[in-house]
């Protein structure tokens, strides 16, 4: 979270089903926020930019559908009802709206919401796949992962879908961009050299980097506030 609280929200499974839960920036005090049937799964946990509510991804009510839940008062709340599968909710830095991923179309393709779930706006159409937006600290781009070139690759729009631009240009996967806090850099996972690894690259996507380098699976990374 990047407001006045300094917990870290993350989904376990360590009860037999993925619920969502918190913790303080040094691991203690984990806590359990949602609570569902075995049947249910709860992820994709999102925070409000003042820390005071969780968008996540549900299938409790027997679709993939947006909730979000108050951290302090623990009300839980349906803001998607879709007949498609909605994904990957991502706050925009003032906290008014909502992007994220929908296949409600046929197909899966980025949206942008009201926070209350409100005035729907479809920002791709593409018969390839969008995914996983990201919104810019300032506000005016949302960074997303496509595979419109036959791999994913790593693009930026204008928040009302306008001015798509290809950053990444790599024969294998680029995905989940993540922006730095003062929007200078794009933090993101590839499979460039072989292996799932966590890079940095400038917002134009220039002068990229390995961050990671291990044997297993390195994904979805995310910046701490500073």
């Amino acid at each position: 979270v990047t407001g006045l609280v300094s917990k870290i929200a993350f989904e376990s499974a360590r009860n037999g089903i993925s619920e969502l839960y918190t913790m303080n920036a040094d691991g203690s005090g984990d806590t359990q926020v949602t609570f569902n049937s075995p049947a249910d799964v709860d992820f994709h946990a999102s925070w409000s930019p003042d820390g005071s509510n969780i968008a996540f991804v549900s299938g409790r009510d027997g679709n993939l559908e947006i909730y979000v839940v108050g951290y302090d008062s623990g009300t839980q709340t349906r803001i998607t009802n879709n007949e498609g599968l909605d994904a990957h909710p991502a706050w925009s830095p003032d906290g008014t709206k909502i992007a994220f991923t929908s296949d409600v179309g046929g197909n899966n393709d980025i949206y942008s919401m009201n926070a209350d779930g409100t005035d729907i706006v479809q920002l791709t159409s593409h018969d390839a796949i969008d995914k996983n937006p990201a919104w810019s600290p300032d506000g005016e781009r949302i960074a997303f992962y496509t595979e419109r070139d036959g791999v994913s690759e790593i693009y930026v729009m204008k928040t009302d879908g306008s001015e798509k631009t290809r950053l990444t240009n790599n024969t294998n996967h680029d995905r989940d961009p993540e922006w730095s806090p003062d929007g200078m850099r794009i933090a993101f996972h590839s499979l460039r050299d072989s292996n799932w690894e966590v890079y940095v690259m400038n917002s134009d996507g220039s002068g990229v980097t390995r961050v990671s380098a291990n044997s297993s699976f390195d994904s979805a990374p995310e910046w701490s506030p500073d």
